[in-house]
């Protein structure tokens, strides 16, 4: 007899996990294929010289007692073994600019997000507690941000843009600056991106910030054993190469690369979209459909270094660097001269397990282009497919990594000598790795010009099929998360997802 599932999850990021462990938890038979070495997509870490770096997940936020975050991942039985630290309170985030030795803090908690920047910004008060009221405001109004209530987009508030916000709050140019420094986040192209997409992703680390202590790869980690202890199934070296649908045109089970067939009653695909279209038949699309996600353009890419630093040579710092060339600069830092890269960065540093006060690696990344690495995009190097991509790309990685040194020496002097080695990844690495279209960072560009064009339901016109993952809606932990609750709800029905949640909630406040 062939083994049927009720579920099937294409893909194991944190959307697909997810979704999973949501239906196994109501006594669904799940399993969950994934084509790489590693679960996880985005929260995948890698190990180098007995050290831990993270691919995507460099800190999250909203996971304080009461706020979002940490209500689903109560739900999904993981808050309480997750190992997190909570980052500078006074600044998570600094931002900073070439030419101006002042770093410019995002503070954890509105109050206190307004008082550090008043310290630098003092006749900006009001302005930033009206800023602060904007994007609180912006998220009260967004489905599922707070758990349980709206299901449904607020046509006005999608049709903000951040530019137009931020230039509403405030003339000061600088402050406009600081106040968009963290648009790495989001890959944001101020003069089109949404507000919502500004406002959801600073929202939950000014409410609280963490790192996860030994990498982001923990929470896949305690999904899949969330996962096993209800019984589901998990595979990884098993890329679906096709999906099978019988005489009467209903998606009946998928076949995997290595000649492999698992068949589910409905399938939830959290792989990019255009992955998922090409593994189907075009004619089972609408083509206007097709025609839609196919515009779509990809956020940009990012290039990636990676320091191991000799023990105790750099004092630890407990928040993130964003670094511009010129405060003009935020508002399209995506865009680069390739003799000038980089022209920003977002820096991040580890404390050293046994010298915590000491950093023992740095990361440090810049958006690149997909053009950078093209002669090389018919190469795969992965875990599961090895194959190297010649000496001229490493050459090139080795070039990018010497300008990205140069460039943090302005801000850490000597750096060089406080270097052991040295890794890279490309926006190869992030194609291979995760699986996303020209190894985009965070899915498809929105534009606050036409918000709905980007936005798909989960719920796909072939009745078993739904969507979910970064490429559709939301990116980034809370983002998935918030989706693959969306997606779920499609399944079993909104009512019941928030009669679970309501539950969970009502059982906490008892608790305290």
């Amino acid at each position: 007899m062939k083994k049927e599932y009720d579920i099937l999850v294409i893909g194991s990021g944190l959307g697909g996990l997810v979704s999973a462990l949501i239906l196994a938890k109501e006594g669904f038979k799940v399993c969950v294929l994934e084509k790489n070495n590693q679960y996880g997509g985005n929260l995948q870490t890698f190990s180098r010289d007995k050290l831990i770096f993270d691919t995507g997940v460099h800190y999250l936020g909203g996971l304080s007692k009461g706020e979002n975050l940490h209500q689903y991942f109560s739900y999904l039985e993981i808050m309480n073994d997750l190992e997190i630290h909570k980052m500078d309170e006074d600044g998570f985030d600094k931002i900073t600019f070439n030419g101006d030795e002042t770093e410019y803090p995002h503070a954890q908690g509105y109050d206190n997000f307004v008082k550090q920047l008043s310290h630098f910004f003092p006749d900006e008060k009001e302005n930033l507690e009206r800023y602060c009221e904007g994007v609180q405001y912006v998220c009260s109004h967004f489905p599922r941000y707070n758990v349980i209530g709206k299901d449904h987009y607020n046509e006005e508030i999608l049709h903000l843009n951040t530019r137009r916000f931020i230039e509403s709050i405030t003339s000061n140019k600088k402050l406009q600056s600081v106040l968009l420094g963290s648009n790495f986040l989001y890959g944001g192209d101020s003069e089109n991106t949404p507000f919502y997409v500004h406002a959801l992703t600073v929202n939950s680390c000014i409410q609280s910030a963490y790192k996860c202590v030994k990498g982001g790869s923990q929470i896949s980690k305690l999904l899949i054993r969330k996962l096993r202890e209800y019984g589901a199934e998990v595979h990884k070296h098993t890329e679906v190469s096709e999906m099978i649908f019988d005489d009467n045109g209903i998606l009946v089970a998928v076949n995997t690369s290595a000649g492999k067939e698992y068949a589910a009653k409905k399938f939830i695909s959290n792989i990019d979209i255009r992955s998922t279209l090409k593994l189907i038949n075009e004619k089972r699309w609408r083509k206007s459909f097709l025609n839609r996600v196919l515009s779509w353009e990809p956020i940009s890419s990012c290039f990636s270094v990676y320091l191991i630093l000799k023990p105790g040579s750099l004092p630890y710092f407990n928040n993130n660097v964003y670094h511009y060339s010129s405060e003009d600069h935020v508002w399209d830092a995506y865009r680069y001269e390739k003799q000038t890269w980089p022209e920003n960065y977002m820096l991040t540093a580890t404390a050293s397990k046994y010298h915590p006060e000491f950093a023992e690696s740095l990361t440090a990344i810049s958006y690149m282009d997909f053009d950078e690495v093209k002669i090389w995009q018919k190469t795969t190097n992965t875990v599961a497919e090895k194959h190297e991509r010649g000496s001229e790309y490493e050459a090139f990685k080795l070039e990018k990594a010497n300008k990205m040194i140069d460039a943090l020496e302005k801000k850490i002097p000597e750096l060089r000598k406080m270097i052991t080695s040295i890794y890279t990844s490309s926006p190869l690495s992030y194609r291979d790795y995760i699986g996303s279209f020209e190894g985009n960072m965070y899915g498809y560009a929105k534009s606050s010009e036409n918000p709905l064009k980007t936005m798909v339901s989960p719920r796909t016109k072939i009745d078993n099929l739904f969507l979910t993952g970064q490429s559709v809606n939301m990116h980034g932990i809370l983002g998935c998360t918030i989706g693959a609750f969306s997606t779920c709800a499609e399944i079993l029905g909104k009512d019941l997802i928030d009669e679970r949640l309501e539950q969970m909630i009502k059982e906490n406040h008892e608790e305290k």
